[in-house]
C-alpha cells in the first residue's frame, strides 16, 4: 500500500511540474536584473536594430530553435528598424553564462540602447514577440 501511494505522489507532482512548465515556455517576461544588463554589437558579433533587436541563442541540434529563427526573421521583417541576430551559444558560452541562458531557444528582446526588455525560454508566439517588441520600441 505504501509502494502505491508513493507512486501517485510521484506521479502528481510530476504533472505538477510538466504543467507549469508548458504554462511558462515560450512566455516573454521580465526576469530580475534584466533590465539592467545591456548587450553591444560587439559582443554579439551582429549590429542592433535602430529601433529594436531579437536575439536568438541557439544551438545546432535544436530542434524547435529553426521554428523561433523563422518566427522571429518573420517579425523583424515586418518591423521598421528591428533586427534579428541569433547566437550559437555553443560557441559563445562566456556570453550563455553571464546571460544565465539555461536553454535552448532563448530569445532576449533588446531596445535600441542593447537593454533587455524581455527574455523567453522556449519557442515564443509571434504575437507575444510583437507585444514586447511594443514596450521595446
Amino acid at each position: 500500500m505504501t509502494g502505491l501511494i508513493v507512486c501517485l505522489a510521484v506521479l502528481a507532482v510530476a504533472g505538477g511540474y510538466g504543467t507549469v512548465r508548458r504554462a511558462r515556455d515560450g512566455r516573454l517576461r521580465v526576469r530580475g536584473g534584466d533590465g539592467e544588463v545591456r548587450l553591444t554589437a560587439v559582443e554579439l558579433g551582429a549590429p542592433l536594430g535602430a529601433r529594436a533587436t531579437l536575439v536568438q541563442f541557439s544551438t545546432s541540434f535544436c530542434q524547435p530553435c529553426r521554428a523561433t529563427r523563422r518566427t522571429l526573421a518573420e517579425v523583424a521583417g515586418m518591423v521598421e528598424g528591428v533586427a534579428h541576430v541569433e547566437v550559437d551559444a555553443e560557441s559563445r558560452l562566456e556570453l550563455v553564462r553571464r546571460l544565465e541562458i539555461l536553454r535552448t531557444p532563448t530569445v532576449l528582446v533588446l531596445d535600441a540602447s542593447g537593454r533587455v526588455v524581455r527574455r523567453a525560454s522556449g519557442q515564443p508566439r509571434r504575437a507575444d514577440v510583437i507585444a514586447a517588441l511594443g514596450e521595446a520600441v
